[in-house]
């Protein structure tokens, strides 16, 4: 019903005439379109509508970041490209990361209908031609193109439903966003095998551009936003300084440990950039007319607490969410079909628990106890994670990523809320794509933190259970993935096992501190009324209607 009422000829409710800015004196005057209005109030089927599109756009960028992993390594062997296999996944890494806090910036300047069409548009783009590559590095910049486009298409969809739906309300319609991510991170690598291996590798790429166009006309035809009409200055010199800083720690993470040592003079040149540039970004934004992050959100408690809880939820997350599907296809022998869907139960958790707190959030108006409970329940399972071994139970398994996902899911959606509801209106697609951004810069950490010390915590039981210099060179060459077990003899294949599981164990337990560094932070985390209208967040801002 939802669906085929997206293109349904029916009308929207015209709104009624505003009145002009009373102001005649001021240096620009805000002016209303005849039959535009402050706020808008729409009926949960009108609503729904609207989510639906959003949902697919969601979807788009959620399933690309699983579904690609899957096909890559037919990918190099297809394209002659197995040198620069790694480089598919960091280029859009990079300009997705790099592109978030810039949507958000100009979707508050220019309105977010309009750039959000532009965001999935650039994503259809690069997805055709991710499809058509010839090359190994046809792709690799083609992947970068739509990196561009996906880095607007999960800040935009969060900050478009705080245009359309009140604070009180939101939480329980952004738990089916917190839904669609969840199952995204199970149904792509499995979509990706079966493209893979039952059709072509190109399909990975190609599934996004029916969905993309459908969700394209549904927003164009169903979504109506109020935009703000007025001159602005976009900050060129800020924008730069931002992707230098960026680009050169998002390097360093991806290269270190793995292309250079950590302590290597690359890997520090390269963290020694990011901090430059953060310093003199830093310093231009507080002389910019427009500031692409306005420091002065900073000000608010709220927005400050939501951005480091954001960071090291994502840290940890981003950690597990890697870490377990690796244990379930080194330790386990699962395919990486079948250990994607023995996430299942954390995606369980993670859905009953982002909808549960988005209704009783809705029905109560208070939203502050959800991370506190969510990050108890983190260095909870955490600890119960270190319990792994070669033989664990599946039960067991399934019941420690419950805990994962329920605490995951009683935080990420929160967290959005309270800092759209804390922020002026001008300011929400900025205070949005920052707080999505906190949390990318958090994963991409997390990735290479845990996966350091996986690395280190595999070749210190290895060297302590197999003679001489053995162990340091399995432990090398499984990193890498130039070893599988089936080349080992059998006699050596159990002790392996066994390092494996002590490593995870060690990383999980090492995860706990930065889980209980972020239940410290939820505890500073102050609750605010929730607005119950879009009247309310409309207060005070001159605004028209864009169709």
């Amino acid at each position: 019903m939802i669906l085929t009422s997206l293109f349904h000829k029916k009308a929207v409710r015209k709104p009624k005439v505003a009145a002009l800015a009373a102001n005649q004196n001021a240096a620009s005057v805000t002016v209303q379109a005849p039959g535009a209005e402050e706020h808008i109030e729409r009926t949960h089927a009108e609503i729904m509508v609207i989510v639906t599109a959003l949902m697919l756009c969601m979807l788009l960028a959620a399933l690309d970041q699983t579904i690609v992993s899957t096909a890559l390594p037919r990918i190099a062997s297809d394209l002659h490209g197995l040198s620069k296999y790694s480089w598919v996944a960091t280029s859009y890494l990079l300009t997705s990361a790099v592109a978030t806090p810039l949507y958000g910036k100009i979707s508050d300047m220019f309105g977010r209908k309009k750039i959000l069409q532009s965001a999935i548009i650039i994503f259809l783009v690069g997805s055709a031609l991710c499809g058509v590559s010839q090359t190994m590095n046809q792709l690799i910049f083609f992947r970068g193109l739509q990196g561009i486009g996906a880095g607007g298409l999960m800040t935009l969809v969060l900050a478009t439903v705080g245009d359309v739906v009140s604070p009180r309300q939101r939480g329980k319609y952004q738990g089916y966003f917190s839904a669609v991510f969840a199952i995204a991170s199970v149904i792509g690598p499995l979509l990706g095998g079966l493209f893979t291996d039952h059709l072509s590798w190109r399909w990975v790429f190609y599934i996004n551009l029916p969905i993309g166009i459908f969700a394209l006309f549904a927003i164009a035809a169903r979504l109506h936003l109020p935009v703000k009409r007025a001159q602005h200055k976009i900050d060129f010199i800020g924008s730069g300084l931002l992707t230098v800083s960026v680009v050169s720690l998002l390097l360093a993470t991806v290269w270190g440990g793995v292309n250079y040592p950590w302590g290597s003079s690359q890997i520090i040149g390269l963290f020694a950039t990011s901090i430059i540039g953060t310093i003199l970004f830093v310093w231009c934004e507080h002389f910019a007319a427009e500031p692409i992050i306005p420091l002065e959100l900073f000000k608010g408690s709220v927005f400050r607490i939501s951005g480091i809880l954001s960071f090291l939820v994502g840290m940890v997350m981003f950690g597990a969410l890697i870490f377990l599907p690796e244990y379930q296809q080194l330790v386990r022998g699962d395919s990486a079909t079948k250990s994607g869907l023995m996430l299942l139960p954390l995606v369980g958790g993670l859905m009953v628990a982002s909808l549960s707190a988005g209704r009783l959030i809705s029905k109560f108006g208070r939203y502050r106890i959800f991370p506190i409970i969510g990050t108890i329940l983190l260095p909870i399972s955490f600890w119960l994670f270190t319990h792994i071994a070669v033989d664990t139970s599946r039960l067991y398994l399934g019941i420690w990523m419950v805990v994962l996902g329920v605490g995951i899911g009683f935080v990420m959606p929160v967290l959005t809320l309270a800092v759209q509801n804390a922020v002026d209106r001008k300011y929400l697609g900025t205070a949005t794509s920052i707080v999505t951004f906190f949390r990318s810069i958090g994963s991409s950490l997390g990735a290479a933190i845990f996966g350091a010390i996986l690395t280190n915590r595999l070749a210190y039981h290895l060297d302590h259970t197999l003679p001489g210099h053995v162990g340091t060179s399995v432990a090398k060459n499984f990193t890498s993935g130039a070893t599988s077990l089936s080349q080992l003899p059998t006699n050596t294949i159990h002790t392996v096992l066994v390092a494996f599981a002590n490593s995870f164990h060690d990383v999980f337990l090492l995860a706990i501190p930065f889980a209980i560094l972020a239940f410290i932070t939820a505890l500073f985390l102050r609750e605010t009324p929730l607005k119950t209208s879009t009247k309310q967040m409309a207060e005070g801002e001159g605004l028209e209607i864009a169709h």
